[in-house]
């Protein structure tokens, strides 16, 4: 249990801490409006990632017998994490030059999220398969990757929501490029680790 809770945590981190279209909204509207609207747009995917993650989970299910399937879904996530992890190493700092959005910030963070593709690519190459093959260890396994995976998700644009509301700088000073630079070397760990499955899914080692 504590492999796929570590897993998910540090999934949930990579992808809280990752600059994007979600972030950059928790960050506007927190120095516009106030940490309470940062922390709205912060458990937007708790709303919205639900119907995906059913979604993902029904057809990797079906696609259960298909190795050559899986294995080509497995290197795509391996592929995915890798570049999350490349983009987590050579990230800089957060662009804090927010443009001015109107309020209505749960709202905004739903929609934001739900029109990106990154959780739907996330899910079905990384989060369903790895789901997939907790569930047939332990029922309770697949919970344990979800928990830790939200837990830290949304905790880490919590945090983030609540330093932007204290001070600009501890978005774009040193201690933020080594958590991510830290992040990425795992990251790249766990994309080997994918890229391996899918290669032996594929029968080609």
């Amino acid at each position: 249990m504590i492999h796929y809770l570590t897993i998910g945590a540090v999934l949930g981190l990579s992808a809280g801490f990752a600059p994007g279209p979600l972030l950059t909204l928790v960050i506007s509207e927190t120095l516009q409006h106030g940490i309470k609207s940062g922390l709205k747009v912060a458990i937007a995917p708790i709303i919205t990632d639900l119907p995906i993650i059913i979604v993902s989970l029904f057809l990797i299910s079906k696609l259960s017998n298909f190795h050559e399937i899986l294995g080509i879904i497995s290197l795509i996530g391996g592929c995915f994490i890798l570049y999350m992890g490349y983009k987590s190493i050579s990230t800089t700092g957060i662009d804090l030059n927010a443009k001015k959005i109107k309020p209505k910030s749960l709202t905004k963070g739903v929609l934001t999220n739900a029109l990106s593709p990154h959780p739907y690519l996330f899910w079905l190459s990384v989060g369903a398969p790895v789901m997939t093959k907790a569930m047939n260890q332990n029922s309770v396994f697949p919970l344990a990757f979800i928990a830790g995976f939200y837990a830290f998700l949304v905790g880490s644009k919590v945090v983030l929501a609540l330093l932007a509301g204290k001070s600009k700088n501890y978005l774009s000073g040193n201690a933020y490029r080594y958590v991510m630079r830290l992040l990425g070397l795992l990251l790249c760990i766990f994309a080997i680790i994918l890229l391996r499955d899918g290669l032996n899914l594929l029968g080609l080692i």
